[in-house]
């Protein structure tokens, strides 16, 4: 039996005729046109994986004025901390351990960005779950409404707590809340996972669209080799959290206008570059939206 091919899933998705499994120039956090000086960015899921490898290293990099580290683990968050300390004295880290599930949690933790800060700038919702494997006819109902739980209703508390603070509805915002290609594949086993990350991307395409003010995007990570990529996909696992913080810091340049993606899915993996090649046909097409199949309305029945 041949062995599996790593770039399966990229190339299923590919979008772009270049692809990328590690960062690179354009998307290089530390470059001018990607600075986040001055800005303050919360980031969930903070401890460990993609947030503490990817996100917050890419935006420390960016030279963000402060990071706002959010996650469970309080030990696990000190350790992040003292990272960027070292790593970018010049950023300011507020570690505030919270479970996003818990309304109190999250109304708490907007009242500590409140009182040091008055708002934030960029809100990366990268906190997620996978608690429940199984066929749907089979598969346990507590673990499969706990994906739910960490992957729709606590992103949606946090987004509610980051949009609350912002001073006007014309105040600036950026979003990016990490969604999977599991929630646009249907993967037998996975159905919990997949579609609390489809109702993610659909929550999104909602926040984009009732705030204009607000750059909302859904950011597919590839496959990054974490404690939640079991065995059987660790194979795929070549994507770097460095690629995935580099995009999260393009996305959320304040010098480039991304708006062409606001409330649409992009893959880690596509080249950045090619793809605002592709802005005109995105936006026109309406491409990159979960949508319905069909030809619909009652004109073609005339």
């Amino acid at each position: 039996m041949s062995s599996p091919d790593p770039d399966q899933w990229v190339k299923s998705q590919q979008f772009t005729r270049s692809t990328h499994r590690d960062v690179y120039p354009a998307v290089d956090p530390a470059q001018p046109s990607l600075s986040q000086k001055g800005k303050v960015v919360v980031i969930t899921g903070a401890s460990q994986g993609i947030g503490s490898r990817g996100f917050v290293p890419a935006f420390a990099a960016a030279g963000a004025k402060a990071i706002v580290l959010v996650a469970r683990n309080a030990d696990k968050l000190a350790a992040v901390a003292d990272s960027v300390t070292k790593n970018y004295p010049n950023v300011e880290v507020l570690s505030v351990p919270t479970d996003i599930t818990d309304p109190a949690a999250v109304a708490a933790l907007f009242e500590k960005v409140k009182s040091k800060y008055g708002h934030a700038d960029v809100l990366v919702n990268n906190a997620g779950g996978f608690n429940a494997l199984g066929p749907a006819k089979d598969v346990a109902i507590n673990d499969w409404w706990k994906d739910m739980e960490v992957n729709v209703y606590g992103p949606l508390l946090v987004t509610q707590g980051f949009l609350k603070l912002l001073p006007s509805a014309e105040t600036p915002a950026k979003i990016i809340s990490l969604t999977s290609g599991a929630a646009v594949e249907v993967l037998p086993g996975m159905s919990a996972y997949s579609i609390s990350k489809q109702a993610g991307l659909n929550l999104i395409t909602y926040v984009a669209a009732e705030n204009p003010n607000v750059f909302a995007v859904s950011l597919h990570p590839g496959v990054v080799l974490t404690d939640m990529v079991f065995e059987a996909f660790q194979v795929f696992a070549k994507d770097t959290p460095e690629l995935v913080g580099g995009v999260g810091t393009w996305l959320a340049s304040w010098e480039a206008d991304r708006s062409f993606l606001a409330g649409r899915y992009m893959n880690v993996n596509w080249d950045v570059e090619e793809l605002e090649g592709r802005k005109e046909e995105i936006e026109k097409g309406n491409l990159l939206k979960i949508g319905l199949r069909g030809k619909f309305g009652l004109e073609q029945f005339a």
